[in-house]
């Protein structure tokens, strides 16, 4: 089950994100477990398999916003990187930045569920 402390010790943010959740634990966590099943991973991953520079910005940029939100840092942080890549629609492999994002995306779905 999520908590607070397994958040810090992902590397949250936690403080900021639950400011933004008027400080309610609860509903922050809500939040943060409901992550896991954001479409914009699937989008990111099929865009980028498909070499779609435009639809992978918009996902990248949407995973950027909602794990911004919620001060998700370490998954924040590789979804920045490559939304910037493809905002300016640079050509190149993104698979491993792509197996980053995913690989955040399971810890978090681990604490989640464990």
């Amino acid at each position: 089950m999520i908590s607070i402390e397994k958040l810090r010790e992902y590397g949250a943010d936690v403080d900021a994100g639950l400011a933004l959740c008027m400080n309610n634990e609860d509903f922050y966590l809500r939040m943060v477990s409901m992550i896991i099943s954001e479409a914009s991973f699937d989008q990111l991953e099929k865009a980028i398999s498909e070499n779609d520079l435009e639809e992978g910005f918009k996902a990248a940029h949407a995973l950027k916003g909602v794990s911004g939100n919620l001060s998700l840092t370490p998954l924040y942080q590789k979804v920045v990187e490559i939304t910037e890549l493809l905002r300016s629609h640079t050509e190149m492999d993104y698979s491993e930045m792509l197996k980053g994002i995913l690989d955040e995306k399971k810890i978090l779905e681990d604490l989640i569920n464990d």
